[in-house]
């Protein structure tokens, strides 16, 4: 890269104008990572821990969220380039044990379209929620964040609700989906999830900051810190989200990682250096609800052009993972929430503002 792409890489004014503006709306800090034609750039603005002035590290560790579901899909989809798996096979012929809907596919599963109740519970268009297996929201969640939730226990109070629809009819977000492929995974290769991200992502890609806690509460230095506010009894209260037992949340959600290591995965899976093409346009063919493939959302954007990518959040966490299609131009990212009284649905429409802000700045 020449002296010129190299300065142009460094100073890039329209992304730190975005990440205050991230700030600005309420949240703790954050910290992004762009790589491109211009080269690599990072930054951070706000702070890493409240009441202190540090910027949050671009070299740090944090929870990623959902972005976990693309690392198992991945893995899912290498099994079925090693024949051990098919994508239309029925989920139930490998875990019998769990009274399945017997026209679950492999390929519902990963894809949302098999109906299965979202264990951590199901948001209504109309703003109400009806609980999961989990204790998922407000007081009950911060009074619960240290327990432990075995994957099978999520999957069966799933199913000991009703279906949200047939299975391969209709379209919707169910964390149950990625717990299900981890226990698929397990009983399809004889070893745990983490063994199997490791011989098949972590370890070929080098991926080190990449972290699969299971139950453990602790994140590797250095991180930032998030934040998670409620309301109990009409005060607003604010606990640190730090450290807490992610079990809750499973293969759908339970990661820890870096934005080099995101940046790093996701140009590696869309440039071809993970799965066959063949399998590669069968993740990237969306379902046309909500653009969902298997395992990342395809992005068709205003101005031409599309995104791949699958963001996450957690109770204080919001992590970003974004890239063309040939794995050229990756944003990847965390946010962290602090202190401002905002509610789910305030919080989430915020979110979704920064997204597309930063979004619009890389990719436009």
């Amino acid at each position: 890269m020449s002296e010129q792409n190299t300065a142009a890489a460094q100073d890039r004014p329209e992304l730190r104008k975005a990440m205050q503006e991230i700030v600005d709306a309420g949240f703790a800090g954050v910290q992004l990572r762009v790589n491109d034609e211009l080269g690599e750039w990072t930054g951070s603005a706000g702070v890493s821990e409240l009441g202190m002035t540090a910027k949050p590290p671009t070299d740090g560790h944090f929870r990623v969220g959902s972005v976990t579901k693309t690392f198992v899909a991945t893995v899912v989809l290498r099994l079925v380039a090693e024949d051990r798996l098919g994508l239309e096979d029925l989920v139930a012929d490998h875990l019998p044990e769990l009274g399945l809907d017997r026209r679950i596919t492999v390929r519902m599963m990963l894809q949302h379209t098999s109906g299965l109740f979202n264990c951590t519970g199901e948001f209504s268009a109309d703003g109400t929620v009806e609980p999961g297996v989990v204790a998922g929201f407000g007081k009950e969640w911060a009074d619960h964040q240290f327990v432990t939730y075995r994957p099978e226990e999520l999957v069966r109070g799933a199913l000991a609700k009703p279906a949200r629809f047939e299975p391969g009819t209709s379209w919707s977000y169910s964390n149950t989906n990625y717990v299900l492929a981890r226990l698929l995974i397990e009983k399809v290769t004889g070893r745990p999830l983490p063994e199997e991200t490791h011989r098949l992502i972590l370890g070929p890609l080098g991926l080190t900051g990449t972290v699969l806690p299971e139950t453990r509460e602790d994140i590797p230095e250095p991180h930032a810190h998030g934040y998670f506010g409620y309301d109990d009894a009409g005060q607003w209260k604010v606990v640190d989200t730090t450290r807490f037992n992610p079990s809750w949340a499973s293969a759908a959600g339970d990661m820890i990682s870096t934005a080099r290591d995101l940046h790093t995965f996701f140009s590696a899976l869309n440039g071809g250096r993970l799965l066959p093409s063949e399998l590669l346009a069968e993740m990237r063919d969306p379902d046309p609800t909500m653009g969902y493939g298997l395992g990342v959302f395809v992005e068709e954007l205003e101005g031409g052009g599309t995104v791949l990518h699958h963001n996450g959040g957690f109770w204080g966490w919001g992590a970003l993972m974004y890239s063309t299609p040939d794995g050229a131009k990756t944003l990847t990212g965390s946010l962290t929430s602090g202190d401002v009284e905002m509610d789910l649905p305030t919080m989430a429409g915020t979110f979704e503002k920064v997204k597309q802000t930063l979004v619009k700045a890389v990719f436009a």
